[in-house]
């Protein structure tokens, strides 16, 4: 008998901005925040693409867990600073801290409906 072959991990869920909880208000503020900003290569904001995968608290000091659609993209540090730019403008924000991960990698599933529907996956 042989064995069926490694599935691939499953894609982590959408972000969604904590609906309830101490932090929920900065979650949803930043969230717009984060929709006003752009992937450099591909014409979609980062919250509707993906890209955010969640927010950790420290008292007023934020760190946003995050990917890229590649991790030879040449312009993550740039998009790295745009982002914490913006984030610290959040009102109650101390300070903001962007954290690139690539585990789970980034996937075309991750993208919100508005985003699937633009690029013709759904």
């Amino acid at each position: 008998m042989s064995e069926a072959p490694p599935s691939s991990p499953a894609p982590a869920p959408p972000f969604a901005p904590a609906a309830s909880g101490p932090y929920a208000e900065r979650e949803r503020l930043l969230t717009e925040k984060l929709k006003q900003i752009y992937d450099p290569e591909i014409p979609m904001n980062i919250v509707d693409l993906g890209l955010i995968y969640g927010f950790e608290w420290k008292g007023d000091d934020v760190t946003l867990k995050m990917t890229l659609t590649a991790p030879g993209c040449p312009v993550a540090g740039i998009l790295a600073e745009e982002i914490k730019s913006a984030m610290e403008k959040v009102p109650e924000i101390h300070s903001a801290t962007v954290d690139m991960i690539w585990d789970p990698p980034w996937s075309p599933d991750r993208m919100s409906e508005f985003a699937k529907r633009q690029f013709g996956y759904a």
